[in-house]
């Protein structure tokens, strides 16, 4: 039934007949009453009494819920957490603001104003009467990851809006579910092969010649499309064997080409950039539902919106799994039990050795190439755009590739550890554009978190409530990584500055999530990060920002100009879906290296 009727409509279903049985009752009780009494009461009278029922019932029963908390936090010895400022009845009206904000906004605008009015790094948005816990404060997302993660969970609701794309693969999914997939992965991940640099090789290859191409002709490229490019065929010939070869498909020109020059319009090009653009509007969509918190249904009242990319998904993935299937039970049947020890060439291979359910392996291919494309795609645009207004560490960088790696040698996976200073400008990028920037879980069984303030009580946070989490705040905390927090200063990473700020909290620095959900991917995408980096700069010796390229409505407006922070300063827009991205890209040029330099 789920699959046919759209979810506004199956919503509707489920909470109209509670909306309205108690002012059913209490009309049909009304009636019945007079008829016993021999008394008339009109009908309007009925209708009035049956109609105000519901909400002094709301009222009754949200007068109790704070009665109870009030209670439970006094036996806890705690406080409850900053309440924003009113955004009218229920604080509804701040859900049409944050929707403002993430269409034409910076990252964190309305949290952070909400944040400023308390003075506290935790406020409760408390949105419809349910209570949002939001922190930016590094002890209380340790407890939520590590310390008390047993009572964080993704929770029903977000899995439900996920259900669609991510299935219960294993960032959709909690408990013995989420232990399984994990499981699953865990395996290739932990194998030395994360190591080899071959599947990386071609595809770097291509980009270079892509920019190569472009740069001779005159034109910009748009980084983060061909870098996005590059992930997704890294991440689907890491993970199926089988490459989706976006990079071969029509790359972009920018919006000011007035007639670019005509390229190919084979079938797999075409496949291949509608698979891209599929699955990026199917993450969008489900970010979306995300935002919208429980009543994401009602702005789905007639389609299923992430049904019609999740065919096109479907279409590339179900062939590769089917096959990937059969072959294993062909293998069974043949009782080639020697095949089974074979090390597995793909992750796909590796998850066969757990599953043949066709669903459960594409829940978990989905969820890993969201994490293997999106993130790292994201980052490494981050990285060139500071490479680009930053000319002083794009130089001391690629000093130190051409001593440790040279002009042309393959990086090795000891080239990329001894390059120190790589690691500390991709952290670096990461901190101050976090790919996930902001993050959620739900508490199970009420607690405290400690005060932000020493010399207050604990905060109150009952069961049930949504816990967000703002890394992208606590990154920029000022208190946390000193007054020049909100600088690039990659540096941060190898001098004093560690010591001082970073090794006595590890948590205020989680590019990769922490605790029993940490990144299984994470050396792996240092790996694909650093790999990428090097070769750009063996190929490039500087690089600079296309401001022309982007699309007016892609470029900060001039009221962000000289604004506190990075807002004020940077020269592109930032947008979020489930991951964080560059509206329009990232346009950019670069100066071909001397190969002999």
């Amino acid at each position: 039934m789920s699959k046919i009727l759209p979810p506004g409509v199956l919503f509707l279903a489920r909470v109209l007949p509670r909306l309205f049985s108690l002012p059913l009752l209490v009309g049909l009780g009304v009636h019945y009453a007079s008829r016993r009494a021999g008394t008339k009461v009109p009908v309007w009278a009925t209708l009035l009494l049956a109609s105000a029922s519901l909400p002094v019932y709301l009222v009754y029963r949200n007068l109790r819920k704070n009665a109870r908390h009030r209670a439970e936090a006094a036996s806890l010895g705690a406080r409850f957490v900053p309440l924003v400022p009113s955004f009218g009845v229920g604080n509804v009206g701040f859900l049409p603001q944050m929707a403002w904000n993430r269409k034409f906004g910076y990252p964190g605008d309305g949290m952070a104003e909400c944040l400023d009015a308390t003075g506290s790094p935790v406020v409760n948005f408390r949105v419809l009467w349910q209570d949002i816990m939001f922190t930016t404060w590094p002890q209380h997302i340790q407890l939520i990851l590590a310390a008390d993660s047993g009572n964080y969970v993704k929770g029903e609701r977000f899995q439900y809006g996920m259900d669609s794309v991510l299935g219960s693969g294993v960032f959709n999914s909690d408990g013995e579910m989420w232990k399984f997939h994990r499981g699953m992965t865990r395996p290739y991940f932990a194998r030395d092969k994360i190591s080899h640099f071959d599947i990386f090789d071609q595809h770097a290859d291509d980009v270079i010649a892509i920019m190569k191409q472009r740069f001779a002709g005159g034109y910009s490229v748009n980084f983060q499309d061909l870098i996005g490019r590059f992930t997704m065929d890294s991440a689907t010939e890491f993970l199926f064997g089988v490459c989706v070869d976006s990079l071969k498909a029509n790359i972009p020109y920018a919006h000011n080409v007035a007639f670019p020059p005509p390229q190919s319009h084979d079938a797999r090009a075409e496949t291949a950039n509608k698979f891209v653009e599929a699955f990026n509007e199917a993450m969008v969509n489900v970010a979306e539902r995300e935002h919208l918190g429980f009543v994401w249904p009602l702005f789905e009242m007639f389609r299923d919106k992430t049904a019609a990319p999740m065919k096109i998904v479907n279409a590339y993935l179900d062939p590769i799994i089917g096959a990937a299937v059969e072959k294993k039970r062909t293998a069974e049947l043949l009782k080639k039990e020697a095949a089974a020890e074979v090390e597995a060439e793909t992750l796909l291979d590796d998850l066969l050795q757990s599953t043949s359910d066709p669903k459960v392996l594409k829940d978990e291919t989905l969820n890993i190439l969201l994490a293997g494309r999106d993130t790292t795609m994201h980052v490494m645009t981050i990285v060139i755009y500071f490479l680009s207004i930053y000319p002083d560490v794009c130089t001391k960088l690629r000093e130190e590739i051409l001593e440790h790696v040279g002009p042309t040698r393959r990086p090795t996976h000891e080239d990329i550890k001894d390059i120190k200073f790589l690691r500390a400008v991709i952290n670096e990028s990461m901190r101050l554009y976090p790919s996930v920037p902001f993050n959620t879980r739900e508490c199970i069984h009420s607690t405290t978190w400690p005060s932000p303030d020493p010399n207050e009580k604990p905060l109150y946070i009952p069961a049930g409530s949504k816990t967000p989490y703002g890394v992208f705040f606590m990154h920029r905390n000022k208190e946390l990584w000193g007054p020049d927090a909100e600088e690039f200063s990659p540096e941060r990473f190898l001098d004093e500055r560690l010591k001082k700020y970073l090794l006595p909290n590890p948590f205020q620095f989680l590019p990769f999530n922490a605790g029993p959900r940490i990144c299984l991917g994470q050396q792996f995408a240092y790996n694909e990060m650093s790999f990428m980096l090097v070769r750009l700069l063996q190929a490039f010796s500087s690089f600079t920002l296309d401001e022309e390229g982007f699309a007016p409505e892609a470029r900060p407006p001039k009221d962000w100009k000289n604004l506190p922070g990075r807002k004020g300063k940077d020269r592109f827009r930032p947008a979020l879906h489930l991951t964080m991205y560059t509206q329009d890209g990232m346009w950019i040029r670069a100066k071909e290296a001397d190969p002999m330099i």
